[in-house]
C-alpha cells in the first residue's frame, strides 16, 4: 500500500490529496498521515514565491520527518496583492523516493475588500474570513473558497484539482521534468 505524507494534520488536506491520489491512479488503497512540519515562510506567504517556497519546505521536512513513505506532499496557501485587489491561491508540491518534484497552484480567485483589509492589516486570512463571515476555524472547513461561492466549490475540491495538477509527472514518468 503506498504511503503519502501530507505536511498537514488538516482533515480537508489529507482528504485532498487521498481524492487526488485515488483519481489519477486508479487505486484506492494509500495510507494518507498527516504531520505538523514548519513551512519556514511566514503564517500568511504574501506572494506567489513565498507560497511556492513554503510548499517546497513542507513537502522536504515532511519528508525528512517520515522518511518511510512513497510521497510527500506539501500545501501551501497565500495571498498577494496588486492595483486590481487581492488574490488568494495556494501552491501544492509532491516529492517521491525518486527524487522527482511535482507541482501545481489551485486557481486564483479575488478577496472581498472586507478581508482584504485585515489581511493587510497583519491578520491571516484564515482568521480575517472567520470575522467576516462570522465563523469558526473555517480554514478547517469550507475555507475562503467555500464561503464566497456557498460550498459550490469547497477548499478540498480546491486543492484537489492542483494536487492532480502536481501529480502529472508522476502519472508520466517517461518524459522528463
Amino acid at each position: 500500500m503506498p504511503r503519502i505524507t501530507v505536511a498537514s494534520k488538516n482533515p480537508v488536506k489529507l482528504n485532498a490529496a487521498r481524492a487526488a491520489f485515488v483519481r489519477m491512479f486508479a487505486r484506492d488503497d494509500y495510507d494518507v498521515i498527516g504531520v505538523s512540519v514548519p513551512s519556514g515562510v511566514a503564517d500568511q506567504p504574501m506572494s506567489r514565491g513565498e507560497t511556492m517556497a513554503g510548499a517546497l519546505a513542507r513537502a522536504e521536512n515532511a519528508r525528512a520527518a517520515r522518511r518511510e513513505s512513497d510521497f510527500w506532499v506539501g500545501i501551501e496557501g497565500g495571498i498577494e496583492d496588486s492595483p486590481l485587489g487581492m488574490t488568494c491561491f495556494a501552491w501544492i508540491v509532491v516529492l517521491d523516493r525518486s527524487g522527482r518534484i511535482g507541482r501545481g497552484q489551485t486557481a486564483v480567485f479575488f478577496l472581498p475588500d472586507e478581508v482584504a483589509r485585515l489581511v493587510r492589516g497583519g491578520m491571516e486570512l484564515g482568521h480575517a474570513d472567520d470575522v467576516v463571515f462570522k465563523r469558526d476555524n473555517s480554514k478547517q472547513a469550507n475555507g475562503a473558497i467555500g464561503l464566497l461561492t456557498d460550498d459550490v466549490v469547497d477548499r478540498q475540491a480546491y486543492y484537489v484539482h492542483a494536487l492532480i495538477m502536481a501529480l502529472v509527472p508522476f502519472k508520466n514518468p517517461e518524459l522528463s521534468w
